[in-house]
């Protein structure tokens, strides 16, 4: 792929950079590529809150992205697990890439994609919601939330000594289903995400539209330098597919990723942002 990092990539956390330790080789990476840029969104863009409604994307992040997106060499996607809808309207920039439900629906410019999902497994989805909200209706804090494309119980604001129950109890909901393969479950912070029996995911969604942008620029001669940016586990399958090929960074802390470097929260993903800006 094009794009090489010359970095040696590492999984073990003593190997991760604290990026900022290494930006005068990152800043020199990035001159004279094309570079596109992936960012998750709860976590990365804006921080964590207790309801999914709370989370809000600063103005400063905003408008810097805004600056970033209006720029030759920039192209910028965000890939949540957010519904597209939801997630563009929080962002609400134009000409980006919007990657909703882990690329399940992609809305851009010249891009508009949604995976050919089987109307019986929105169906399920639904009877899913039904048994998982009689199944949790005892326990204060849960929030399940249907997306089309899949569905998450959120337990962000459940008491820890009753997290193992509602894990518990959403397994002995789920496992008939991902028995029979009609669903698959991915686990994310403070999250269990119920989704299609598909391969699809976030790192596939990365190589996908890197694919298509390389095919656009190929007479320009430009090479393509992917950067990535997450903070849960869904995004580690964005890391393993850029392995040795990006700069790949973890928000936050982690005992194992795949990420290259890290940021510590979204505060530095935003003064991230602003010195690709300055290049």
């Amino acid at each position: 792929m094009g794009g090489q990092y010359n970095y040696r990539v590492d999984h073990n956390k003593k190997d991760m950079r604290y990026l900022f330790s290494d930006w005068k080789r990152i800043e020199k990476s990035l001159k004279g590529k094309f570079i596109y840029l992936f960012l998750d969104y709860d976590g990365t863009l804006a921080p964590i809150a207790l309801t999914p409604g709370m989370a809000v994307m600063p103005e400063k992040t905003k408008d810097i992205l805004r600056k970033l997106s209006k720029k030759s060499n920039y192209k910028i996607a965000i890939i949540s697990g957010r519904a597209l809808k939801d997630l563009s309207k929080r962002v609400g920039l134009k000409n980006i890439v919007y990657a909703g439900n882990h690329g399940f629906e992609i809305k851009g410019p010249k891009i508009s994609f949604k995976s050919p999902v089987p109307f019986l497994y929105k169906k399920t989805l639904k009877e899913i919601k039904v048994k998982l909200g009689k199944s949790l209706s005892s326990i204060n804090g849960v929030l399940i939330e249907n997306k089309g494309f899949s569905l998450s119980v959120h337990y962000r604001m459940v008491d820890n000594r009753n997290i193992p129950v509602v894990k518990a109890r959403f397994y002995t909901v789920i496992f008939p289903y991902e028995l029979t393969n009609n669903v698959q479950v991915k686990p994310g912070k403070m999250v269990l995400e119920v989704k299609p029996p598909t391969s699809w995911d976030k790192g596939k969604v990365v190589l996908w539209l890197l694919e298509r942008r390389k095919l656009a620029i190929r007479t320009k001669k430009r090479e393509v330098l992917p950067v990535y940016i997450g903070d849960d586990k869904t995004d580690e399958d964005a890391f393993g597919s850029l392995e040795g090929s990006g700069i790949t960074i973890f928000v936050g802390r982690s005992k194992k990723t795949k990420a290259r470097f890290y940021l510590k929260n979204p505060e530095e993903v935003t003064r991230f942002l602003e010195a690709m800006a300055r290049t």
